[in-house]
């Protein structure tokens, strides 16, 4: 075995960028400049393929083909104001940044009360928690290290030592040594150690860029949220799975899994989920890079992959995300760049998915509307849900290692071409959708008593369409004709795709409500990823919200209030059960609230001009003594999105059984606008007021 080329850097020249940007200026009467289309470029797997009883990451890094594509700033699906001399993150020169995944799924920054996203990944990434750091620094957002308490990093048995290699830099430093010395004259012996060290060095540094991925990822989107990064001595599904029950051991209530291997290789299945048998814990799963049932995998295996294949978890698929000029979301489609010509694997990859062979779906998903056009009888199906994942459209990671390296040359004031070397790179693939719906369940407040989160995905998709985005075109079936070289995109159409690969059935093939590439669709503010506590009709919810049921003050019956002109008038509605289902009545039984209502006083402090936080008292019964959380937030609106958005830190109460009587805490007024007070007891059903202040 050779020793491994590190991969080549891209390069930014002054001159090139200044070219471009005339050449730019003239084509577009606009100020923005285009990006380039796919073919100047290309991806590579950051991980290497995964052998039997082994998983591989699914993170895949963009690669410049072209020396347009060196030269070019924004090299994604979305237009830049400008070019710049030097490349800048925190511009989008390297991808999408923290600011465009809130503004295009229209999510607030910070969850409502403490959340733990754990990421389980294999081998140690040693600078971890100083590449976050690096991250937060560019782009503000707040620190979260291992002394503020936000950060922790552990092995797959929980414990802060004896982490897996490298465990130091001499050691990582040693094996790599050993990797690139001379194969003469070695005696067998010593080229298989060096064997050894090489695979060590490049899984090593492979699964550092899926580390930091993941851990920038969920700091992107939940940005008060901790950090548990879990890691796995090895990539065998033993060390994965003991590393999944130690991240559900810690405490976590979400756990990513940006990896996976096919559930069957060479007539070898995987059958026991029970390391993902977690109730009450939100746990995601990439679907895959290789597109329906692995068509782009060589050897070709025809099977879904696990663990996004277990019917515990939340199976997470991969689109194409498009954004306006202004950062808005501006459409999705199934993710699905792939192509083979003369026998190799070409494009960015797509979407994993297909129907399993060894676990049966869960009855959330038997029941959905177009089930029998899925194609996957009792089977369960992957995804469930979906979100970026297309390379093309990929976010801006910094990994100190050199896999994750980008040079540029600089004229400094004495006329000297300075050569720099960054280590921010463009990544994407399903690694990156897994840690981003985990981040997005914990501003939601995490599974909310649910036994298995992803029934919550699917009965928020019945109830309230419009509370996501419903990915309609594409298919990540298998395009049979050679890659297009001058596009770099397939040369088959959609319904090629579908029809070759599934028969058309939406296993393979998007389609309105439920479909196989992309589940439920994507995410659009947070209400889908919340227990639906009302009995909203369908297509009741506006785009980007669960708007609660209209009280007295709302639908203009007065309520009792006698509010006037010009004074605030402040509507209550308390919301009905949801509807029985499998994991609710089993989280119901134990704990139940009721009887949730304003107290007199706050009703009249309502109906003052500004009333302040501290006047909102509320009275509730419960049958057990429990903790209950309380959480107030306000609708408000972004980009042409409505969201709820939390207004104090959530207030959490040791309730007793029967009649209580409490109220916020804080010295600040609420404005004008509508608000959502709910209650969520321990091991039982939320359930909210609506009010509405002027």
């Amino acid at each position: 075995m050779t020793a491994r080329p590190r991969p080549t850097a891209a390069l930014f020249t002054v001159a090139a960028l200044a070219a471009l940007a005339v050449c730019c200026t003239q084509a577009f009467a606009a100020a923005t400049v285009a990006p380039l289309p796919p073919s100047a470029y290309t991806t590579r797997a950051v991980c290497p393929s995964p052998s039997p009883g082994h998983a591989t990451c699914l993170a895949l890094a963009l690669v410049a083909q072209t020396a347009q594509a060196r030269a070019h700033t924004h090299p994604l699906g979305v237009a830049a104001a400008s070019l710049s001399s030097t490349p800048s993150p925190a511009a989008g020169d390297f991808g999408l940044r923290p600011q465009d995944l809130h503004s295009a799924y229209a999510l607030p920054t910070s969850a409502t009360g403490t959340q733990t996203i754990a990421l389980v990944d294999a081998y140690n990434d040693l600078s971890a928690e100083a590449d976050l750091e690096t991250y937060s620094t560019e782009f503000g957002l707040p620190r979260c290290t291992t002394e503020s308490g936000c950060f922790k990093k552990v092995n797959q048995n929980g414990e802060t030592s004896d982490l897996p290699f490298p465990q130091t830099p001499t050691i990582l430093t040693a094996q790599e040594t050993l990797c690139d010395g001379s194969e003469a004259d070695e005696t067998t012996k010593k080229q298989e150690e060096r064997e050894e060290a090489c695979f060590a060095v490049e899984e090593a540094e492979g699964w550092s860029v899926e580390i930091s991925l993941d851990i920038e990822t969920a700091h992107a989107v939940c940005q008060n949220c901790h950090i548990a990064l879990v890691e796995a001595a090895s990539t065998s599904y033993a060390d994965l799975e003991s590393a999944e029950n130690a991240a559900a051991g810690l405490g976590a209530d979400e756990i990513s899994n940006s990896w996976g291997g096919p559930e069957c290789v060479e007539g070898e299945c995987v059958s026991d989920s029970s390391a993902f048998n977690h109730p009450g814990v939100v746990i995601t799963a990439s679907a895959g890079d290789d597109g329906y049932r692995n068509w782009l995998e060589e050897p070709r295996s025809s099977a879904a992959n696990f663990p996004a294949s277990s019917p515990q978890v939340v199976a997470v698929g991969g689109t194409r995300l498009g954004l306006g000029s202004d950062g808005e979301w501006a459409g999705e489609s199934v993710w699905n760049d792939g192509g083979k010509s003369a026998g190799r694997r070409d494009g960015h990859g797509a979407t994993g998915g297909g129907c399993s062979s060894q676990f049966a779906a869960q009855p959330w998903q038997l029941n959905v509307a177009d089930w029998s056009a899925v194609g996957c009888a009792s089977k369960r199906a992957v995804a469930d849900v979906s979100a970026d994942a297309d390379p093309y459209s990929g976010l801006a990671i910094y990994d100190s290692s050199p896999e994750c390296e980008t040079s540029y040359e600089e004229e400094n004031a004495k006329k000297e071409v300075v050569e720099h070397v960054v280590h921010w790179c463009t990544v994407g693939g399903t690694s990156l959708a897994s840690p981003l719906i985990a981040s997005t369940f914990a501003l939601a407040g995490g599974a909310n008593g649910v036994e298995y989160p992803a029934e919550t995905l699917y009965e928020n998709a019945a109830k309230s369409p419009g509370s996501l985005h419903d990915v309609t075109a594409g298919s990540n079936g298998e395009c049979a004709s050679p890659f297009d070289e001058a596009t770099g995109l397939p040369s088959c159409t959609t319904a090629a795709e579908a029809k070759a690969s599934c028969a058309s059935q939406l296993i393979c093939l998007a389609g309105t409500g439920y479909d196989g590439p992309t589940g439920v669709g994507t995410p659009d503010g947070l209400s889908a990823f919340q227990p639906n506590t009302s009995e909203a009709s369908p297509g009741s919810s506006e785009k980007g919200t669960h708007e609660p049921p209209a009280g007295p003050g709302e639908a203009g019956a007065g309520g009792g209030q006698g509010a006037g002109a010009g004074s605030s008038s402040a509507g209550t509605s308390t919301s009905k059960p949801p509807p029985a289902t499998t994991s609710a009545v089993a989280a119901a039984q134990s704990v139940q609230l009721s009887g949730l209502a304003l107290t007199p006083k706050a009703l009249i402090a309502l109906n003052t001009s500004r009333p302040r936080i501290d006047q909102l008292g509320f009275t509730f019964t419960i049958n057990l003594a429990t903790h209950v959380r309380v959480s107030l937030e306000k609708r408000v609106a972004s980009h042409g999105h409505a969201r709820w958005q939390a207004v104090t830190r959530p207030l959490t109460i040791a309730a007793v059984t029967g009649r209580n009587s409490r109220r916020l805490s804080g010295r600040g007024v609420l404005s004008s606008g509508s608000y959502h007070l709910t209650l969520t007891p321990a091991h039982g059903a939320a359930r909210s007021i609506s009010l509405k202040i002027g």
